[in-house]
């Protein structure tokens, strides 16, 4: 009896199955007939996506395919889409990259890259706004200056893209070749446009020296892959050189990776929190320091243009009174970026969280106030920090002289 009944129980298990499968190669072919079946098919949630919309999409696919005056390549339809998609977000740190693109994007990153020798970023305006020429650069030797509102690339005017590093990518390109630039200059109200060959660039984002009294000065310029590393070398340097006090400047640093920036404070500062992360799901992800520390003050040098890795330097020694921050209120990216490559050789770049300092503070859109504010005298607003004479340096002037006062 057992034996009969399991038998019933596999032919009902299997005339199911059997079923089910027939039932969907039937509707398959109902939908998309024989061909479809081969077809790549794009998948909606019904329940979070209007069906009107999706019927719209391929209502104006087809009139562009069957109306445009041109043969339509659906494949660069379909890329713009996605990039489209990406777009609609409204966050200027979520971008797509096409493969060219993200191969310059990545370059660029990594420290050396083609080509006018500019760094960047997106002011308030939202326009890319010149942080610094590179001395020797194409950019520098033309002309070009802190503060220049880049408006068109190749005439293409630029004003309307909220992702500095699209507008970089456009700049860039085979050595040797030429690019337009016009630019606004807002100190005089100028429009100037600039044609400016290619070059290799290579990036140094790191320099220190030796200041008066047994004080060190470390700038980075930029966090890039390998900051962290150089650092140390950069440090250990000043410590064997008799340092007893030490000047961090990030003025004009635009951030970079959150690994590098994680590193180096782990060397700078107590046990105890760096900086945390939290996504849209309320998952946290703390940096921690070890007990291991420098024993000696600090002071470091921010201003509005000090973003995203300067600010979680800042934020950890500030909240950690570890030292004291010089200068002025910084830009107030508090977002973390993820990046991926894409199987084409396309890019990424998502926002997947807000970092919060130490103390539990979110910064975006508001900044890190500095313990002792003070700006750069008016004659060198528009000019980078670099290119400020030592002894015209007031923010440097009073960090330094506070170190002192420490290490009485």
């Amino acid at each position: 009896m057992l034996k009969r009944d399991r038998s019933l129980l596999i032919g009902a298990i299997i005339l199911v199955v059997v079923t089910s499968i027939t039932t969907f190669a039937i509707s398959a072919f109902v939908f998309l007939g024989w061909n479809g079946l081969n077809q790549n098919v794009i998948y909606f949630n019904p329940e979070t996506v209007d069906g009107n919309n999706v019927s719209k999409f391929n209502k104006v696919r087809g009139i562009l395919k069957s109306e445009y005056y041109l043969n339509v390549d659906e494949n660069k339809l379909l890329e713009g889409a996605i990039a489209g998609m990406v777009e609609s977000l409204g966050d200027p740190y979520t971008a797509y990259y096409s493969k060219d693109e993200w191969q310059m994007y990545s370059e660029s990153i990594a420290g050396s890259y083609v080509g006018i020798g500019v760094s960047v970023s997106l002011g308030e305006d939202n326009l890319v706004t010149v942080v610094e020429p590179f001395e020797g650069s194409p950019a520098s030797e033309a002309g070009m200056k802190k503060g220049d509102k880049i408006i068109k690339v190749d005439g293409k005017d630029v004003r309307g893209i909220k992702d500095a590093d699209t507008v970089v990518n456009m700049i860039r390109g085979p050595e040797g070749t030429n690019v337009k630039i016009t630019v606004y200059r807002s100190s005089n109200g100028e429009v100037l446009e600039f044609d400016l060959t290619r070059r290799k660039i290579k990036v140094e984002n790191i320099e220190s020296r030796m200041l008066e009294d047994g004080i060190g000065y470390i700038r980075i310029i930029k966090f890039d892959s390998e900051i962290a590393d150089y650092f140390n070398q950069h440090l250990e340097k000043l410590i064997k050189s008799g340092m007893k006090a030490l000047v961090i400047d990030v003025r004009d640093n635009p951030g970079g990776y959150y690994d590098q920036v994680v590193k180096i404070c782990d060397r700078l500062l107590p046990e105890g929190v760096i900086v945390y992360t939290e996504d849209k799901y309320q998952r946290r992800d703390i940096k921690r320091s070890d007990a291991a520390e420098l024993n000696m003050p600090i002071s470091v040098l921010i201003n509005g243009n000090s973003a995203s890795a300067s600010e979680i330097l800042a934020g950890a020694i500030k909240d950690h009174k570890k030292g004291i921050l010089v200068g002025t209120k910084t830009f107030g990216k508090g977002l973390v970026q993820a990046s991926t490559t894409l199987d084409d050789g396309s890019g990424l770049k998502v926002t997947i969280a807000r970092y919060f300092t130490p103390s539990g503070v979110c910064i975006h859109g508001e900044g890190i106030k500095p313990n002792i504010e003070i700006d750069v005298p008016e004659e060198y607003k528009d000019t980078p920090v670099s290119s400020i004479p030592p002894e015209k340096d007031v923010q440097l002037k009073i960090a330094v002289e506070k170190l002192k006062e420490r290490m009485k």
